[in-house]
Order: structure tokens, then sequence, then C-alpha cells
């Protein structure tokens, strides 16, 4: 890295064995210091990494006071000479460890308060004290190492996508608000008073218009924003990898989407990934893993056992076999390993996705055991262990009720049994290309229709001319990444057909008044010669996290929000002045009283 300044002739690393004699100049803050009688050891860091420092009182005297005054997190502008260390000093574990600077010159440049936290890798604060005091814990080797790689992550996508032939356009933070799924982030208008921005969740409709525009291949590493509830992998406002493409299908998109995400680890890692990627419908991703976004380095898939007891004298399993479905999970080997505590609070855990109970089967050495063997024939249980191939030692899960419940609830309870159980999971990287998502999900409560992704994303050809007629049928043109359980990102075919994007729209309860409203722009620029397009957006924040081995989102955003969306360290969101309000048009209702 250029590094010669004014300040100084080399950062710490630069200076190795060959190197030994010659003077430098470095800066940095200290890291710490040790005083063996009448010997000073300082340690120097700066972004690259440590160097050792030396003051002896006996041939520096001068230096010793203002050595010895020196404290952690200290600015400081240090001269002197490289000389080797000896042999049973050496420290290989850092790149200076067999040299040290024996300094002639201590500059001070600025002091610091004892911080607040320990600027080292054995710091264990809590994560509220580390983010208010971010200026700090970024100074951290483990913190810059993140970023480091953040930004090679960033150079790595440019590069791919540079000489693929995508040019990189900035689209606009302040635009209008459309449904997407997620919550807007409102910017009201000062100009136009009642009137609001909103921040875009996604570049969605430009990256359209751009395409329309001719411009063939775009990109850009957008900022996006959505106001909905965090969890690990959740910020309200994120990165993505935003990627559009004329004349186009699936198979070009995701073939590209692979090559680059291979190119990203190829440039930031060690692991290779295996192309082509392999691919699975959804509607096998649900019914062996009962997720869209399987994670793949282990076992417990699920078991359709519904035919089984469609003319079962059990009647709840019977009803759900009618109008659901019956599933199972074997959980291998599991016997010893859930105490019978864990047992009941699994029952508990599934309520949380819709599922009504949860039944367990224990297969022991005299036979299985379950509150419900005394409503099954001996027939049935034989079937069931015979279905899921069980043997002594397992534990079957099983579930019944409507389908995607059943799905849902025993998805994420094979998840629970993986962390319960401490399966080993695979090592490395596994990549999925899921595909064939349905267009449409039928919310019982609105007793109406929502797109899977959103209103833009085409239909399959031969499912076109229905879509009004069966929407539940309609199979989109759309794929997600996933890789060992999180989604990484997806995309889809666009719709690039003015009719077939108003029959999407009826589906969805939105009229042509009300499309013309919110898309107009969009449906406008669809009458003048639109190329068959199609995209992909990747999660950066979450491909950093893949490649940084973290699973916090925090952990790879230099400033990141809390999970009710505070900045800590700037104390955002503050309460704006009343004029700035005024100038608005906006009155702040009183909070309720509690």
């Amino acid at each position: 890295m250029p590094s010669k300044t004014k300040y100084r002739t080399h950062m710490c690393t630069e200076l190795t064995e060959e190197n030994i004699g010659s003077t430098a100049t470095l800066c940095g803050w200290v890291q710490r210091r040790r005083d063996l009688g009448g010997v000073i050891f300082i340690h120097l860091r700066d972004r690259s990494g440590i160097m050792q420092l030396v003051v002896d009182s006996t041939k520096q005297a001068s230096l010793f006071p203002v050595a010895d005054s020196l404290r952690n997190e200290y600015v400081v502008q240090v001269e002197g000479v490289l000389k080797a260390r000896d042999p049973e000093n050496y420290n290989d574990k850092i790149p200076t460890g067999r040299i040290e600077l024996v300094l002639a010159s201590i500059n001070v440049l600025d002091t610091s308060l004892t911080p607040p936290i320990y600027v080292d890798e054995t710091d264990n604060s809590k994560e509220s004290v580390r983010l208010e005091n971010r200026f700090l814990d970024l100074r951290k080797e483990s913190a810059q190492a993140v970023l480091v790689k953040r930004h090679q992550a960033a150079m790595a996508a440019r590069e791919f996508l540079e000489a693929g032939g995508f040019i990189e356009v900035e689209t606009p933070i302040l635009t209008r608000p459309t449904p997407e799924g997620a919550r807007d982030f409102l910017v009201p208008s000062r100009v136009q008073q009642g009137l609001f921005f909103a921040l875009p969740q996604s570049p969605q409709l430009f990256k359209q218009i751009l395409m329309i525009s001719g411009f063939d291949r775009y990109y850009q590493l957008a900022r996006c924003f959505r106001d909905e509830d965090l969890r690990h992998d959740r910020q309200p406002e994120f990165t993505q990898i935003d990627i559009e493409m004329s004349f186009v299908d699936e198979d070009d998109i995701m073939d590209m989407a692979e090559q680059m995400v291979a190119h990203i680890f190829e440039k930031t890692q060690t692991a290779t990934i295996q192309l082509p990627i392999p691919k699975m419908t959804y509607q096998e991703a649900m019914r062996r893993f009962g997720s869209d976004k399987p994670d793949l380095r282990f076992g417990l898939e699920l078991v359709d056992l519904t035919e089984l007891f469609k003319s079962s004298e059990f009647k709840i399993f019977a009803s759900a076999a009618q109008a659901g479905s019956v599933r199972a999970v074997n959980a291998t080997g599991a016997q010893g390993k859930i105490s019978r505590k864990e047992l009941d609070s699994l029952v508990d855990f599934v309520k949380v996705y819709g599922a009504k109970g949860l039944s367990w089967i224990i297969y022991e050495e005299e036979g299985p055991r379950s509150p419900i063997a005394k409503f099954l024939t001996e027939e049935e249980m034989a079937q069931i262990a015979s279905y899921i191939g069980a043997k002594t030692g397992d534990i079957a899960f099983i579930v019944a009720d409507k389908d995607e419940v059943v799905c849902n609830s025993l998805g994420q309870l094979r998840l629970r049994l993986a962390k319960l159980m401490e399966i080993e999971m695979e090592e490395g990287f596994r990549f999925l290309w899921v595909t064939d998502f349905p267009m449409f999900e039928y919310d019982d409560e609105d007793e109406r229709y929502y797109a899977v992704h959103h209103p833009f994303t085409s239909p399959k050809d031969e499912i076109a001319a229905s879509l009004e007629s069966n929407p539940a049928a309609a199979i989109a043109k759309a794929y997600d990444l996933v890789v060992n359980g999180y989604e990484l990102g997806g995309g889809s075919i666009r719709i690039h057909n003015k009719e077939v994007q108003q029959s999407v729209f009826n589906v969805l309860g939105i009229d042509a008044e009300n499309a013309q409203n919110k898309f107009g722009f969009l449906l406008g620029a669809l009458q003048y010669g639109t190329p068959p397009h199609g995209g992909v957006a990747f999660g950066f924040d979450r491909l950093v996290m893949m490649l940084t081995g973290t699973d916090n989102i925090r952990d790879v955003i230099a400033f990141p929000k809390t999970q009710n969306h505070s900045c800590l360290l700037t104390k955002a969101p503050g309460e704006p002045d009343y004029n700035d309000l005024a100038n608005l048009g906006i009155t702040v209702m009183a909070k309720p009283q509690a």
C-alpha cells in the first residue's frame, strides 16, 4: 500500500529483515507499553499491523521519560534504526516478530483518555458498549480485517462485471413510495408539503427502465432501505450487488451470477466453488427440507406420510392427510442427545410456526414409545418406521396440518434439531439454486393474493394466458441462490409486456387506475419497445458474512444499527428541531400514555 508521507516513511509491516540497519519513521497508536526495568518495549499499531519499539534508559536517557509517559491509544510519530531481535525474543505470530525499531525520537501527536473498551482481541465488552464506542472497536485488527475483506469483495465484483461489459449506474435514493413487501422509510418534501419521497427498498423499477433505455447490462452496489423488524442477518439499510441484463433467460443470468460469486470467493478466500451450482425446484426444496433456502450440509430430510394416513382411524392425522399433509423428520441417533425437557420444548417450538402440535416416536430396544401409539394400529406404526427408515436410538417427529404449516414448522425443527444434537456439518459452502417459485401466495386473512417475489416477475411462458383464471398454479421465472441455509441472492426474468403486467396487477388486486398511479412511469415505458430482460441481486452484507465466518450482520457493517434501529454511536434517530418540522408542514402527535 502507498505509505510514505511527510509524517512517515513506512507502514509497520512494510519493514522486514532486509531493512535491518536502516532508519525508518513510523506513525500509529500505542497498543501497549512494558517497562522491564530500564528498558521500555512499546507495541506500535497502524492499519498494517504491529512493530515493536525499544527505548533503553542507558543508551537513550533523554527519551526514557517520554516513553515512560506513553499510554494505550496515544498517537505517536517515532524515528529509529531497525535491528534484529534476539532469537529468544522472536514472535512468529506477527509479520514483524523478528525485528524491532530502536528509537531515536518520539513525537506525541495526541494523547488519549483511558479507553472504555480494550482495543485488542481479548476485549469481551458487551456489544452495546462496543457499538457506542465504535471508533475504538474499529481499531481492532479483527474489525479492520472484516472491512478490508468487504472492500476486496466489492472490488472483485466490480472487476468481474467490468470484464463482462456491465455499466455501473447510480439510481435515485429519493424516489416514489411503491408497495414492495416491507414498509418504506418516508422522507417529507419541504417544497411540496404533504407529499413524501421513499427511500428505495431496491432499484427494481429503475434498472428495468435502464434496460428499456438500451443499456443492456447494468450493475450497482446499491444502498437499499427497508423498515422491518431486525434479526441477526437484517439491517434497515443494507447494500446489494444489483444486476440487470437484456436479451437473456434464467440460465443466462444464473450462469453469470454463479461465475461472479466464484470469482469473489477466489479473490477473497481459499475456497473454490464447484461450478455449475446444482439446481432444485422450490417444490422439491419444500418437500425435502421444508424450506426454500435449505441447508444441505446435513441430512434430516422430511418424509411424506400423507398417503399412509388418508384412511386412518386417527382422525387428526386423517383429516390433515385429506386437506393438507402429514410429514416426519427422523432424528437419527437422537435418543440420549435430546432430554425429555427439550422434547417438550420442541412441541412449543413448532407452534411458533403455526403447527397445532408435534407428535414424537422414540425407537427403543423394546420397541417404539409414543403418546400417539394408542391411536395407531401396529401396522401403521410399522409403516411409519419403514417410511422413515427408523432404527433403535432414533426419534421421529411428525406434524399434521396444512401443507405450508407442516413444511415450515418441520423445516425450522430440522434446523433446531441440528443444533440440539450438535450434528457435525459438512465443511465449506454448499451452494444451491432454488428455481420455479410460485408467482403468488394467498393470504386467508386478507383474502387476496400477494406476489412471492415482486409484481414485475415474469410467469412461465406456458401459463401466462391462465394467470387470472388460475393464479394458484402460476410458476414464476424466479431463482434464488442459497448457501448453507442463507438466501444469498435472488432474481427473476421481468415482465416486458404491458398486458401481462396488468394481468399480474389484476391478480394482486391493483386495478388499472391504481397501477397507473403507482407504476405509471414503468407501464408507460413498456409501450415503447421493451427487450426481454431479467436480473439478480445479492445481499452484499450477507455475502461478506459468509466470507468472514460471522453470523451477525452488524460485524460486517462499519456503523450498524441495533435491533430497535438505533445507532449507539451517533444516538440516531433523534428529535428534529421544531422549526424544521414547521417548514415541512408536519406536526408530531403526542405519544399515547401507557
